[in-house]
This record gives C-alpha cells, sequence and structure tokens, in this order.
C-alpha cells in the first residue's frame, strides 16, 4: 500500500514556481486520492499560468513515479476561469491584459480516434435508471453485430464497474489507457481508475478533465477495427460535465431517461432544453421504471409535447436490478423475453437513425 504522507511528502519536493512552497504546501494539489498502488490529484493554478506549469505537473508525475510500489500515477493540470476584473481596472489595461481578464471557452475537439458515432444517455434526474438503461442499450446494440464501447460519465458516482462486473486498473500502453472487456463491450469509468469506496471530492474542472481524460486517452478502436458506437452514460443534471462532453467531441445524438411520473419530467424537459440549445439531436425518450408503482405513459406524453421521438418503455421489474448487481446486462442473460425484445427494438430504432 501507497504511504499518503510519501505521496504529500513527493509532491513538496515539488516547488511551485510562484510561491516557491511545495505544491501540496502551496495548495494547488486538490482531490489527492491515494489508494494501493496508484496516486493522482488534481494541479489547479489561473488560467494565465497553464503553460507555467505543464513543466511541473509533469515533475510531480516523475515524483510520484519514483516512490516504491507506485504503478499508476495521474496528475491532472486544470486551471479555473480568470476572476471577473471591473470596467474601471480594465480601462487601464493593455487590450492583451483584458482578453486574458475574460474566461475562455474549452476549445472543441474532435470525436476520439477511430470511434465512428457518440451517443450520450441523459436523465435531468437522478435515480431514473438512466446507467442501466445506457449498459442494457450497449449490450442491444452489441448483439446487432456492433464493435460498442460504454464510457461511465459519472465521476461522482461511477456505477459501471458493478453493472459489467469489473474491476482492477486499466492498462497504460504508449500513453494510452486499454479499455476493459466486459461481455464483449469496451468499457472505462473513473470507478476502475480509484479504490471502490473513495469519495471524489473534485470540483467542476477536475470531473471535466477527468471526462476528458477517459474519452480521449482510451484506446476505443483502432485503424483497421475502429468502434462503431461509444456510448456515454451522463451523469444526472445540465452542469460541467454534459457541457465538458458537447465541447470536447462531437455527439451524434442523445437518449432522455425518464420514470413516468412529473418530477422526473420537468428534468427531462431541462435536459432536451440543453440538448436543442447546443445544437445536439434529441433522438428519442425512454420510460423507464413503467408500471404500476410509478405510472405509465409520462415519458410518451413529453415526447409528444417536447416534438421528440418516443422510443419506448421498460418495465420495472425485479429481474432488471438482479442482473445489474449481478454485474450482466439483463439483455445478455434473459433472451426472449419481453425486456430483451424491448431494448432490442430500441436498438433497431437508433441504429437505423445514427446509420450504424
Amino acid at each position: 500500500m501507497i504511504d499518503r504522507d510519501a505521496v504529500i511528502a513527493a509532491l513538496d519536493a515539488v516547488i511551485d514556481p510562484k510561491s516557491g512552497r511545495g505544491l501540496n504546501a502551496s495548495g494547488l494539489v486538490r482531490g489527492l486520492t491515494v489508494a494501493e498502488d496508484r496516486a493522482g490529484f488534481a494541479l489547479e493554478v489561473a488560467a494565465v499560468d497553464a503553460a507555467l506549469y505543464a513543466t511541473v505537473r509533469d515533475s510531480a508525475e516523475v515524483a510520484l513515479k519514483a516512490l516504491p510500489g507506485m504503478a499508476r500515477v495521474s496528475v491532472i493540470l486544470t486551471s479555473e476561469a480568470s476572476p471577473v476584473v471591473s470596467p474601471r481596472r480594465t480601462a487601464s489595461l493593455s487590450p492583451q491584459a483584458v482578453d486574458q481578464t475574460r474566461a475562455k471557452a474549452p476549445i472543441p475537439t474532435d470525436r476520439p480516434a477511430h470511434v465512428r458515432r457518440v451517443l450520450a444517455i441523459a436523465s435531468g434526474k437522478g435515480g431514473v435508471g438512466k446507467s442501466t438503461v445506457a449498459v442494457n442499450l450497449a449490450a442491444a446494440l452489441m448483439q446487432r453485430g456492433l464493435s460498442v464501447g460504454v464510457l461511465d460519465a459519472d465521476v461522482y458516482g461511477p456505477s459501471l464497474p458493478t453493472m459489467l462486473g469489473l474491476s482492477g486498473k486499466p492498462e497504460y500502453r504508449d500513453g494510452m489507457m486499454e479499455p476493459h472487456l466486459a461481455h464483449g463491450l469496451k468499457a472505462m469509468s473513473v470507478g476502475l481508475l480509484t479504490g471502490a469506496g473513495d469519495a471524489m471530492v473534485w470540483r467542476g474542472p477536475m470531473a471535466s478533465q477527468a471526462l476528458t481524460q477517459m474519452l480521449t486517452q482510451t484506446r476505443w478502436g483502432t485503424q483497421t477495427a475502429p468502434l462503431d458506437v461509444l456510448v456515454v452514460d451522463l451523469p444526472p443534471g445540465t452542469g460541467d460535465v454534459q457541457l465538458t462532453l458537447i465541447q470536447k467531441t462531437p455527439l451524434d445524438g442523445a437518449v432522455i431517461v425518464s420514470t413516468p411520473q412529473e418530477v422526473a419530467l420537468a428534468d427531462a424537459r431541462r435536459a432536451h432544453a440543453l440538448f436543442q440549445k447546443v445544437g445536439v439531436a434529441t433522438l428519442g425518450l425512454i420510460e423507464n421504471m413503467s408500471g404500476d408503482v410509478f405510472g405509465r405513459g409520462g415519458a410518451e406524453a413529453e415526447a409528444a409535447r417536447l416534438g421528440a421521438p418516443y422510443l419506448g418503455d421498460i418495465a420495472l421489474e425485479a429481474g432488471i436490478r438482479r442482473a445489474g448487481d449481478a454485474g450482466r446486462p439483463v439483455v445478455l442473460g434473459e433472451g426472449g423475453s419481453a425486456i430483451t425484445e424491448r431494448f432490442a427494438g430500441i436498438a433497431a430504432r437508433l441504429s437505423e437513425t445514427l446509420a450504424l
């Protein structure tokens, strides 16, 4: 086991060029995670200092990798937007200095290498079974003969390792992470990079950087064997992680998951509004947990109001929960069941829409 105090001491041996103190002592180390044979943290600096601290980040990685027993190190260089400066203050600044005081949007990048389509699974509200739908939909797409990957973008509450029965750190080759393979699906989650009980005490920029790394530094496909579709399980809400995904890679569409009751549908409405504002097509709504407990038909009616396709409903059944807890998507274990057929139908419709 790596000793946390040894990690902190190693980081304090790397000097902050601005304060002259160690990195941890200077308060630049955020979200430090130490578990078994790995460590990671975010090096948070002002936006204008990002270039200055690039070499500091490299020095921190070298220092941690030198610790006995250290096998994996992740140092994310992140920055906050520059503080707002009053008009009176900016009047005395040069045009270049004024430009540095303005927050800048992240620079859009292309889709992950060798990935044909990127499909986001979203919900405005937590607890509606979005991750369950994402995993089973990915499996249903795979059953159509497609090469499918699943990215768990919920960095605060990763559930993919449990739902796919995964554990252990990903391997690194030539600077890229190799995704885990589970039931034929390629998978990556922050839950595979940290301990099972670790709490991700990260601010928005750190979470966004973690998503960016998993998105762009995972070997999802190759030139000779590209990935047909990457299914991204988004966290609930309309915050930093969702915006980062939209800004970092072109999305081919989004599917919104909701339960039938109004409290969930109101948040689904907000998720749809977000995708509309950024020009991402809502490919459809799915009603999950449909049945006597939560009611029926709410998502179908909402889809009609929004002018979005309705993809179908998934019943509230104990078998889905048992399959998720066992680490195997229900569509792979109960061939011919009504649930399997429902997911297969949704997968067929999405495949047609995405030209897969």
